[in-house]
């Protein structure tokens, strides 16, 4: 059965069974009708299926009378950057991010290159739905640019202290997954004078292994770490807005430690509030209150974070997937500029990595998913209220439910059609034995 997600930040589904260009020629006719015309940033990940996609996309934008400035493959902060340097009224990014490979999506990204808006992703599902596409007699024009990798390095360069980082001459592997940031991470780590050796580097979208970069999935590269003597191993996501790290010892450490690792260094630059969404690791709250500084915690998701970000005028934020939203740079999760803050910290505290790792505290956390098959979510919802009926009960995002020795967030994804579940503890067999309640669970609702 083809299953096509739709939502107020783009489509995303398997191409060929529900995706394909027929819905992105039709998505970008409706995202070109919303802007009535300007310049449109259109680049993609490293999909196969991406020049296809893309083609289709910009069929639509020109047919509108937008101009399309096309940007290649290139990461999604990549994209965002290009949007607000080139002052474009809007972009558009053909990933299907951590997913497996069958997927590929559409991301639409406003002038601030943001995610859209509620209220602006609303509209354009809605002209998507009702075909109500306004076209021009006379079509738009079609550039194309190759520079964004080489302005998303010298932007993340500009907020580093790069000459100290040069001063230790790191060693560093680098896992791009034979995706999008591939280019503009060697780009970057070779002019902070690191020595590189890179798994999986060639963009061919044939990823060399799953793509979403989760400790069970990073074998090869913690091997290269311990066979190359590196200081670090740097893991991304096909579209490079997120880091998982290998310390020097070939472990994996957890995608929880890059936020809270890049932000705990942010606040020893420039005190300030922070942002993270209900799903990141209470490393955070330890974080946050070290320094001095609130946490705002959102609801799931990076626009969520992002407007927490302005809202409350944060120094950093971001989300515990390994996503790193630093406001100097872009408003989006960027993985280029968690690796340098992360190179910064280690030569600013001539600490390893395990090293600071361990300064933060042991939190076990546990990640599940059950396919919702027919069930609704708020069936689940209201079992677990009822079974843990002594949490404190939070519903800004599905169900997040805490307690003093940890929480669980249970919660429907918005871009598969899962019920995802993450809870942490600080004894692991609790983290599990709370997923393990909420599976049963949803086996009977």
């Amino acid at each position: 059965m083809a299953q096509l997600i739709v939502s107020i930040s783009g489509i995303r589904g398997i191409v060929g069974d529900g995706l394909g260009p027929a819905e992105a020629e039709r998505f970008g006719l409706a995202f070109g009708t919303h802007l009535g015309g300007g310049t449109v940033v259109v680049g993609r990940d490293s999909r196969p299926t991406g020049p296809m996609l893309a083609d289709a996309v910009r069929t639509g934008l020109l047919a509108t009378g937008c101009t399309v400035l096309d940007v290649g493959v290139l990461s999604t902060p990549g994209v965002s950057l290009m949007v607000r340097q080139r002052a474009a009224q809007g972009g558009v990014i053909i990933t299907a991010s951590h997913n497996p490979a069958p997927y590929n999506g559409i991301k639409l990204l406003s002038p601030e290159g943001m995610a859209l808006d509620r209220e602006q992703g609303r509209v354009i599902v809605r002209l998507y739905g009702r075909d109500q596409f306004a076209k021009t007699e006379t079509q738009g024009a079609t550039e194309t640019s190759d520079d964004g990798a080489a302005i998303h390095v010298e932007r993340v360069l500009s907020i580093l202290d790069a000459e100290m980082i040069r001063t230790h001459a790191f060693s560093v592997v680098l896992d791009p997954v034979n995706g999008a940031g591939g280019r503009e991470m060697t780009m970057l780590l070779e002019q902070l004078g690191c020595t590189l050796t890179v798994i999986n580097g060639e963009p061919t979208g044939e990823f060399g292994r799953e793509p979403e970069p989760l400790a069970k999935n990073l074998g090869s590269l913690c091997a290269a770490v311990t066979g190359a003597e590196a200081n670090i191993g740097l893991a991304l996501d096909p579209d490079a807005d997120r880091l998982a790290l290998v310390d020097e010892t070939g472990r994996a450490v957890g995608e929880e430690y890059t936020l809270a690792l890049a932000t705990r260094h942010r606040l020893t630059q420039q005190p300030g509030p922070v942002a993270a969404n209900l799903s990141t690791s209470r490393m955070m709250d330890h974080v946050a209150e070290e320094a001095g500084v609130p946490l705002h915690r959102t609801a799931v998701g990076e626009l969520n974070v992002a407007e927490a970000i302005l809202a409350h005028d944060c120094v950093i934020g971001g989300e515990g997937n390994g996503g790193v939203i630093d406001p100097r740079v872009v408003p989006v999760r960027d993985s280029l500029v968690g690796a340098g803050l992360l190179l910064e910290m280690m030569a600013a505290r001539s600490r390893k990595l395990s090293q600071l790792c361990a300064e933060l505290p042991a939190l076990a956390m546990v990640k599940d998913k059950v396919p919702l098959a027919g069930t609704q979510p708020e069936a689940v919802f209201d079992a677990a209220r009822q079974h843990f009926a002594d949490a404190r009960v939070d519903q800004r995002d599905g169900l997040h439910l805490a307690w003093d020795d940890g929480w669980l967030h249970i919660r429907a994804s918005n871009t598969e059609p899962i019920l995802r579940i993450i809870a942490e503890a600080r004894q692991a067999a609790t983290a599990r034995a709370w997923v393990r309640a909420v599976k049963a669970l949803a086996g009977r609702a």
